[in-house]
């Protein structure tokens, strides 16, 4: 039975999003500006010359990102031996769970919450449970914030007082930073997933816990950060996949996003290197007829919201040159599909996702050129390579 591979890296995007305007990103191209960055020498720490994405671009990124944007990509030259195209999103939205949702199959039916007002950025009620959740008399940030930053100017006071630090971004999320020791892990999960009925009743996607140790002047994010993210408004194709007895496994944050619908196995590690492992082990283990659906979230999380171009153009090299290793575990009829679920733009301002169409290249379905197509088509298709009937709007491209 074929095997299916569904890996996200995390906001890889192409651009030519036909609304991105509307979200004040018209231009944005997560790739292009890097490729672009590179060439011109803004982008030599740690790595130099040309974005090195030979694998990736030999399977059809380049053509991929030409489709979607018409944008210059030095570097890629390759002609496509695998298959590629370009997807466009419907959800409004560009975050993790609209993203991932649609290529699972299932657009977003409503519109985010979110929290426009900079300082302070949340109203009194919701102020008032995160209080009362966490035995406190008030919160630290309460505004618009990249997390580095707001941990920085707000530890010492977290420390001596023991209340948490709230932040928000563009994105539809309420965040919550606190001390792994002083104020503790399992209270920080426990504040978060109580938290979470209230804000999801109001169509906030996502209520992040994001623990961080050591001191004031040398803290780190650690790997215990959770997403309580509300669940899908409808069956996606991990719940299409597991109704059909096959097996599903999920590597990374994709239990998170999913709220573990229709997942059988969740894999989750410290580091985009320790989930690499994870896949190349599946890559040789899985079950025939099995999906396994991936997230790579440090392009986003180190790289694209700190604006750090050097940075995610090493990711990217880093995660092309592992390829070779993960395809030679794969079979006949297995499918590989890689693709993203916004773009995270390095070269653009601000700190926020930005709106973008997303690469889909696969290995195992020959060379074939899909085109144009919609975050849906990904879950149809992987649905039909696996033989499994397929529930949302989607076409299948295969």
């Amino acid at each position: 039975m074929p095997r299916a591979f569904l890996i996200v890296m995390d906001s890889v995007g192409c651009g030519g999003a036909p609304d991105a305007a509307d979200f004040g990103d018209a231009g944005s191209n997560t790739l292009a500006h890097i490729a672009q960055a590179c060439a011109a020498g803004r982008a030599e720490v740690g790595r130099s010359g040309l974005l090195k994405m030979p694998n990736l671009d030999r399977l059809g990124l380049g053509a991929a990102i030409q489709l979607a944007s018409g944008a210059d990509t030095p570097g890629f030259t390759a002609e496509p031996v695998g298959l590629w195209g370009a997807a466009t999103e419907v959800s409004r939205g560009k975050d993790t769970p609209s993203g991932h949702w649609e290529l699972a199959g299932v657009p977003v039916p409503w519109d985010w919450t979110y929290f426009p007002d900079t300082v302070p950025a949340f109203p009194a009620d919701l102020v008032a449970e995160v209080c009362r959740l966490a035995g406190t008399e008030g919160i630290l940030g309460n505004c618009h914030a990249s997390g580095v930053p707001i941990i920085a100017a707000h530890c010492e006071e977290h420390l001596q007082s023991g209340w948490p630090i709230c932040y928000t971004s563009a994105d539809s999320v309420f965040q919550i930073a606190a001390h792994e020791e002083s104020f503790g892990l399992e209270r920080l999960l426990r504040l978060c997933h109580d938290l979470a009925p209230m804000l999801h009743a109001r169509k906030v996607g996502r209520v992040i816990a994001r623990p961080f140790t050591g001191t004031c002047g040398d803290f780190k994010r650690t790997s215990n950060r959770k997403d309580f993210a509300i669940a899908p408004p409808a069956p996606t194709l991990l719940d299409w996949v597991s109704w059909a007895g096959n097996k599903t496994h999920a590597i990374g944050k994709i239990g998170d996003i999913f709220s573990m619908r229709g997942i059988g196995a969740l894999h989750k590690g410290k580091s985009d290197l320790d989930l690499f492992e994870y896949l190349n082990r599946l890559g040789a283990e899985a079950e025939p007829g099995s999906l396994t659906f991936a997230n790579f979230v440090e392009f986003d999380s180190l790289y694209g919201h700190p604006r750090d171009v050097a940075g995610y153009a090493r990711a990217l090299e880093w995660f092309d040159a592992g390829l070779p290793r993960f395809l030679a575990t794969l079979g006949p009829g297995d499918l590989a599909i890689f693709t993203a679920d916004h773009g995270n733009d390095p070269t653009w301002r601000g700190t926020d996702h930005t709106r973008e169409r997303v690469p889909v290249v696969g290995w195992g379905a020959g060379l074939r050129e899909v085109g144009l197509c919609g975050f849906v088509d990904v879950g149809a298709s992987v649905a039909a390579h696996l033989g499994v009937p397929a529930q949302g709007p989607g076409r299948s491209f295969l």
